[in-house]
């Protein structure tokens, strides 16, 4: 396939996720309308700044940097291909993210990164299949892999987190006996 055939079926292929992912939104948003606002719990965690900045620096600006380097630099078109649908999704998602949290103020807010973070995954390893198996792209590859151990280690902590967000209450003293 020749790059604009693989930039076509890339443009189809988020597109149609895009649009289905969005009109799942809508929609349990719709069937959500009259839930009370949602916020954010605060304060956030101390942890939450750590793990915040680890997600920006590894899963954007160095994949930000490789692109620019890679991709437009040195003339890669693959890797500027598979780095910037990336970039597109993650952008779709952060303004799917601030419309539900700070427009529309629903619990669907909770849910983009439930969509959005498997199919990065699968934009990820797809990346991998685009770059085939050159050894001047060996470290692209390592990124890539990287990439997708940082977002399945987002998702992971996305689900952990899912009781507090949902503000689920827990009784204060446990009994852990189960008699």
């Amino acid at each position: 396939m020749n790059l604009f055939d693989t930039n076509l079926y890339l443009f189809l292929e988020n597109l149609i996720f895009f649009l289905v992912a969005t009109a799942f939104l809508v929609v349990v948003g719709w069937a959500w309308r009259n839930a009370k606002p949602f916020s954010l719990p605060k304060p956030l965690p101390e942890w939450f700044k750590i793990w915040f900045g680890t997600v920006q620096v590894l899963g954007v600006l160095l994949p930000l940097v490789v692109m620019l380097l890679w991709g437009v630099f040195w003339g890669y078109t693959s890797v500027l291909t598979v780095l910037g649908w990336y970039f597109v999704m993650l952008g779709l998602q952060i303004i799917s993210e601030i419309v539900t949290l700070r427009q529309v103020q629903n619990v669907v807010w909770v849910m983009v990164p439930y969509l959005y973070l498997p199919y990065r995954f699968w934009q990820l390893y797809e990346g991998l299949t685009i770059l085939g198996s050159t050894n001047e792209l060996l470290w692209i590859r390592y990124l890539l892999v990287l990439e997708i151990v940082l977002w399945a280690g987002n998702y992971a902590l996305d689900l952990s987190q899912l009781p507090r967000l949902l503000r689920w209450e827990f009784p204060e003293n446990p009994d852990i006996n189960m008699n």
